[in-house]
């Protein structure tokens, strides 16, 4: 049994995780963490990681699904009590990024901007494109989510613009607004656009635009729920792990 500390535990992602864990016996939630300590389920919630107490010496593995405010202290007590952690939280700076690849050194982190299996295809499936394609299609990325979601462009947006970065021979330009900007578009651009509104969960588009013809690679999450089933198998193949990076393909190769 993989004993959980869950970061952010009374927001929505959250509660689906605990929600989750009630149907699995894998793993379970010890304690949680979040600046709101009403206690919804059945373990203690703490404000901050310097209020957990010492009675919970047993925590295997932390989830983050909280905000990038929460890094610092997350980081601290990861490295200091020697435990893994599973980073769902996006929008962090360079500088923050830095702070997890420092921490990395002494723990395991797993860092993904989207836990789900079918997204972290779509970015194969858009590198393989891109392969095919070189430089004779435009790439532009759209990414719609619900009205509440605070970073723009999304994570995962991000990292489908950087699976692909990784396969070009060129240097690609991240674009994220064109309206101020009167040119004709550059050919090692990726267009990021992002998209609020109602209680979109999440959508990402791939565009792949050549000279008469278009290939556009979709994904669409119709429930929370599947980010959550990622992010526990996330954390039970994370619990032991050796310090490092670790992401969805080192889960996938592990898996399937």
């Amino acid at each position: 049994m993989i004993n959980i500390l869950m970061s952010g535990c009374n927001g929505k992602m959250g509660q689906v995780i605990a929600e989750n864990l009630k149907t699995r016996s894998d793993a379970t939630i010890v304690c949680g963490v979040d600046v709101y300590t009403e206690k919804k389920n059945d373990f203690p919630v703490y404000a901050d990681f310097t209020n957990i107490k010492a009675n919970h010496p047993n925590v295997d593995v932390i989830i983050d699904f909280s905000n990038p405010s929460a890094l610092d202290g997350l980081l601290a007590y990861a490295v200091e009590k020697n435990v893994p952690c599973v980073l769902c939280t996006t929008g962090y700076s360079e500088a923050q990024i830095n702070s997890i690849n420092t921490a990395s050194e002494k723990i395991a982190v797993f860092r993904s901007g989207n836990m789900s299996l079918g997204i972290n295809l779509l970015i194969e499936l858009s590198k393989m494109a891109s392969k095919v394609f070189g430089g004779d299609f435009d790439v532009e990325i759209v990414e719609k989510h619900h009205n509440q979601k605070i970073d723009a462009p999304s994570g995962t947006a991000l990292m489908i613009a950087d699976g692909i970065s990784s396969v070009r021979n060129d240097e690609p330009e991240y674009i994220y607004d064109r309206h101020s900007v009167r040119k004709k578009r550059s050919a090692n651009e990726i267009g990021i656009s992002s998209i609020r509104g109602g209680t979109i969960v999440g959508e990402h588009d791939v565009i792949f635009a050549g000279d008469n013809e278009v290939l556009t690679i979709s994904h669409q999450a119709q429930s929370k729920s599947l980010f959550a089933v990622g992010a526990i198998n996330a954390a039970v193949f994370l619990a032991g792990k050796t310090a490092g990076n670790y992401n969805m393909s080192d889960l996938l190769k592990e898996r399937y």
